[in-house]
């Protein structure tokens, strides 16, 4: 990849400066021949203005005025003056005039222009392009003009002499951008390196390594987003070996129960027998209901987990208060219901409200209150379940919703339950993106909470008008 860097920073680099040079090149040269037909033609203009002068100061014809305006004008090192008379060269000055009017490309280009005049270029073998340019004049019936021959290759050579201290500097120029451009792709892509070092150093024994975050660009934002997902992925692994830790402890007494008892069995005791089998199905039971609990709460963290619709909350806070009325002889009630809609999983919503009424039971006696009730609260509707029973003291209020944590109480009584009932509402709740919680101003008893969050817009579905007969 820094080769690559490298490689596409030097091409465009050179194609830059390459464009650039034959650009100044081709309008510099434009240039320059502009120049020399201006100059050209500067020539022709004055001999045209002094052509009366020239043949009063020389009554000696058409030639005596073309030697006089020779002699009077220096031609510029690019250019030569040569001067007709008829169609055959007379007189010539500058550069090489008199070798350029012997030769017949010369002659075959020029003959023409002096009857006619204008401009005409020719591509001399030796002298390279050559510019002609007429100024046709008659004297004394004596016919000829006045050619101007520039030398385009003259002017041209400085331009070329600067073309190539230009090609000299750009490739001067490209060697360093491409030195720079390699070091500074090393340097931005050394956080991948670092990234991919990481990477391979990672086990799933050691997910602790994380990557230094400097400055604010987009690798930066790879390397905070990969060490997001490492995080994630520590705490999912932590979490999966706490699981397992846990579990094995839970299971490790029913367990040991079932084999202490299988090996002290006497099959010859039928009696014996009878007792044995049924306390292994017993901790059988309990055993199936762990599993089965643990495996809800590892489907709390798939994406399929809820099927989500839009629930009446007032139905569903009279329906689980109606079926809690089994769970045990308490004074039953239902503190209020919210009438409104919210977007949720119905039967989950319902197994963790029955667990908070079932753990509520757990700690009251017969005929204390147990009470539910729902409400919303600004964008978030909320379900409760409180009791009058002993509440939950101060030192177990963040214990009691860990997973396998018992209050001190259950613990003492020594509870049948595993302390995952709550770890499920949690998990219930949070995966619908709310939360549960103990109320700690709620004094009389116990208060459990859950929330249900209201999406952004969330407009309520339409409910059926009721017909004449219903009403």
């Amino acid at each position: 990849m820094r080769v690559r860097i490298t490689a596409t920073v030097a091409l465009l680099t050179l194609a830059g400066l390459a464009l650039a040079g034959l650009s100044v090149y081709v309008i510099e040269q434009r240039r320059i021949d502009d120049r020399s037909v201006e100059g050209a033609q500067q020539e022709l203009d004055e001999f045209a203005k002094q052509l009366d002068l020239l043949t009063t100061a020389s009554p000696g014809g058409l030639r005596a005025a073309l030697e006089t305006f020779l002699q009077r004008n220096v031609p510029d090192p690019d250019e030569a003056l040569i001067g007709f008379v008829g169609t055959q060269p007379a007189v010539g000055n500058g550069n090489d005039a008199a070798e350029l009017q012997d030769e017949a490309v010369f002659r075959e280009a020029a003959v023409p222009l002096v009857d006619s005049g204008g401009t005409t270029r020719v591509d001399h073998s030796e002298r390279g392009p050559l510019l002609l340019s007429s100024q046709p004049a008659t004297v004394a019936g004596q016919h000829g003009a006045l050619v101007v021959v520039t030398y385009l290759d003259v002017g041209r050579s400085d331009l070329r002499d600067t073309m190539r201290t230009y090609a000299v500097v750009a490739a001067l120029a490209l060697l360093l951008i491409t030195g720079v451009a390699f070091s500074q792709a090393g340097r931005l892509l050394r956080p991948l390196r670092a990234l991919r070092t990481t990477a391979d150093d990672i086990s799933e024994s050691d997910l602790s390594r994380r990557l230094p975050t400097t400055g604010n660009d987009d690798i930066t934002a790879l390397t905070r987003t990969f060490n997001g997902m490492l995080d994630r992925l520590e705490t999912a692994f932590v979490a999966q070996r706490q699981l397992l830790d846990d579990a094995g402890h839970e299971l490790r007494t029913p367990l040991t129960i079932l084999q202490g008892h299988l090996e002290l069995l006497d099959t010859d005791d039928a009696v014996e027998v009878a007792e044995t089998r049924d306390l292994l199905l017993d901790e059988v039971d309990r055993m199936a209901r762990l599993v089965d609990d643990l495996i809800l709460l590892a489907k709390t963290e798939r994406p399929g987990f809820l099927d989500l619709a839009p629930v009446d909350v007032a139905a569903l806070t009279e329906s689980v208060a109606a079926k809690a009325t089994g769970l045990g002889e308490r004074d039953w009630s239902v503190d209020g219901v919210a009438d409104v809609s919210v977007p949720a999983d119905q039967q989950r919503i319902t197994q963790a409200l029955l667990q908070l009424a079932h753990n509520a039971v757990k700690h009251t006696r017969p005929g204390d209150a147990v009470a539910i009730g729902s409400t919303r609260e600004a964008d978030a509707v909320l379900w409760w379940v409180r009791d009058t029973g002993p509440g939950v003291p101060p030192d177990d209020r963040a214990r009691i919703f860990e997973r396998f944590g018992r209050g001190s109480a259950a613990e003492e009584r020594h509870a049948d339950g595993f302390g995952l009932g709550l770890s499920i509402v949690t998990a219930i709740a949070r995966a619908h993106g709310g939360d549960a919680w103990l109320d700690t101003d709620y004094t009389a008893g116990a208060r459990f909470v859950l929330s249900v969050p209201l999406p952004a817009g969330w407009a309520e579905p339409a409910r059926p008008v009721p017909s004449y007969s219903e009403v």
